[in-house]
Parts: structure tokens; sequence; C-alpha cells
């Protein structure tokens, strides 16, 4: 039974026209409550199985993470980069001893799988694509076998830029055979609204977050996906380089929006700042939006650093609405200068005495 199954089965599911997979069971709200309480959610993942001797130290070379000496029963997370540095794909990792587990998000599977297979050169690694259904929760993992996240926790050998949003973020995502799923009560099952709603009240990014230009330290990725200290892999330059003597050019930040709009902010929604002298003046983009059951209504954002942290921010809505929008710092503009070495005076320069008193 596929997750497109489950979810046909699932009674008053309003299903996701892409994934097929539901979105709510009727009350987004409620479901929250419900997922925190041990509520299900069907997951649009493409899972990779990788086994043979090499797996580990080969992936260790070139993903973020240091993933060579994973103890049996480990769970972590790293990311494939571009030369430049920029984030082409986030792997959620689960090793069972002999057996490593790769979930990434759905529609990216195909690539990575091609990437990884590119990669492999004489290594002894086998890749394939098992028949399985990826369920989610906030409460204990529905099966033994489950990835279990981290966040916002720092894994050895990262770094937090920000503090924690102060939301409580548990997260896991199970792996379930056909027939596992199948016997899965229906009647615990939530839609990815309540899921999505969690995880922006926590700040934990996700590809809905990354764009073509996107640099780990600007979600805050350094916290659980990069090892800062462990051997050359493809982008470490930029991640080193950034983190210990420049600045992320941008950085995320929760948006609590005034929700006496009524109106529906959605990602790629342009977020602005506005002042007497310059009027607006755009600084970033909307990536994930939800209304929370306790906050309301909130949105992940990447805005430039420059954007003043100490001033609130609009959302100009497709509709042209002006929503107002307090930010939460999550990547301060002061992240990295890490080890930056200090300015030496230049040479031949005259210093000027003084003026009198």
């Amino acid at each position: 039974m596929s997750a497109r199954e489950v979810a046909a089965g699932i009674p008053d599911a309003v299903l996701d026209e892409g994934t097929g997979l539901p979105l709510h069971v009727g009350n987004p709200i409620a479901e929250q409550r419900r997922l925190r309480a041990g509520g299900l959610v069907l997951l649009a993942r493409d899972v990779l199985h990788l086994t043979g001797p090499d797996t580990l130290p080969w992936l260790d070379s070139i993903t973020s993470q240091a993933v060579d000496r994973l103890e049996p029963g480990a769970s972590t997370e790293t990311l494939v980069l571009s030369p430049e540095g920029r984030i082409e794909h986030a792997l959620r990792l689960h090793w069972t001893g002999e057996e490593l587990w790769v979930l990434v998000d759905v529609g990216s599977g195909d690539a990575l799988e091609a990437w990884l297979t590119r990669m492999r050169f004489y290594k002894q690694v086998e890749i394939t694509r098992p028949d399985v259904v990826v369920v989610g929760t906030a409460g204990a993992p529905a099966a033994e076998l489950a990835w279990l996240d981290g966040w916002p926790e720092v894994t050895p050998g990262g770094v937090r830029y920000g503090e924690p949003t102060g939301e409580p973020w548990s997260w896991s995502e199970a792996i379930l055979t056909p027939a596992e799923a199948a016997a899965m009560p229906v009647d615990r099952f939530v839609g990815t609204m309540a899921a999505d709603a969690l995880r922006i009240a926590a700040g934990r990014p996700s590809l809905a977050e990354v764009d073509e230009r996107t640099i780990p330290h600007e979600l805050d990725w350094l916290t659980t996906a990069v090892h800062l200290s462990k051997g050359c892999y493809r982008g470490q330059e930029t991640v080193a380089k950034v983190h210990n003597l420049g600045a992320p050019p941008r950085r995320i930040v929760l948006l609590h929006l005034d929700g006496s709009e009524n109106a529906q902010v959605a990602a790629g929604d342009a977020v602005l700042t506005i002042d007497d002298a310059a009027g607006e003046r755009p600084v970033g983009a909307v990536t994930s939006s939800a209304i929370h059951d306790e906050l309301g209504p909130i949105a992940l954002a990447v805005v430039k650093r420059s954007a003043p942290a100490d001033q609130d921010l609009v959302v100009r809505t497709a509709e042209g609405i002006a929503v107002a929008a307090g930010q939460q710092l999550l990547v301060p503009p002061t992240a990295g200068h890490a080890n930056r070495p200090p300015r030496l005076p230049r040479i031949g320069a005259v210093k000027r005495p003084a003026p009198p008193a």
C-alpha cells in the first residue's frame, strides 16, 4: 500500500493535488494539538537505501556532516552542496549498523540518486529505492525504524548563530513497509498543515526555505547539518570562509503576522521595510506560512542581512494587501566573523594628532 492509498482511506481528508496526501482532515488548528499528542502525518518523501562497507566513509567525503563513525541506531542530517557552497539536497539519515536509510523531500530523490551514483566510482556502495511509506509525528516514533530529528540542539562539530524560538520541537519520521502502513489506525492521522505550523513556530529550516542561492549559514543549518572541523567536501571552502571570515548575505526570520486583515500570506510574498524617507524597500520573501494554534498567523522568511533587525516588517500579498509583521530573530545580522583577524593599520598611513582640548 502506497502513501496515496493510505490517504484515500482517511475520513474527511482534504488532499494536496500534487502529493495526494492530506493537507488536513477537517480542522488544521485542532490537528496541531492531536499531532503533539501522538497523531500521525503522512509525509511526501523519497527514500533511498544504501548498503555496503564503504557507505559511511564515502558519504562523509562528499557531504557536509561527519557521518563516518555513526553509532548503530543513530540519526543525523547532512547537506549536498554545490562547489560554491549552495544547498542542493538535504538528507535525513538513519544508520542501523548495516544499512543507511536516506529520506529526502519528494521529487528530489531521482536527482540525488543520479548524483550519488555518479560519485560512487569504485566504492562498495549499493543504492536502491525501497517501497516504503514515511509517517511523521511529534510524539513517540511510530516504528522502531525511524529518523529522529536533533533540532534545535547543536550536533558535535556544529554551531548555532541564534537562539531557538522557544517553541518546543520534537519530531521523528518512521519508515514503514506497505503492510505496516496499512495497519495504522486511520483515526490517528492529521494533515501536513499541522506539521508545517509546528515546524515554522520552531524555526526549523527545510527545503521550503531554500532557493538557488541559499547557503547553510543563512538558515542556521550549521546547527545540525554541518560539521565545521571535518575533512574537505564539495562546498566546504564557502562554509568555512563565510563562518570564519565573512557573514551570510541573508538571514532567516520568524514573522508574527497581523491577522486583522484576514489576508492569506503565502510563500513567495514580498517582505518589505517601509519608512518615510525611502518608502517601500523589498528585503526578502516569505518561504513558509501557517496559522499556529497558539501564536496565530506566522511565517518564515529569508531577508537581507542589512534589513534592520529592530524594526517591524511588512508582507505584501499577491493581492496587494500589506500585512504588518513583527520579526523574531533566528539568524542575527552579526552571524559569522568567528575568526576574523583584526584590521591592521595601512602601511604608510599617517596617524593624525588628536585635536587640542
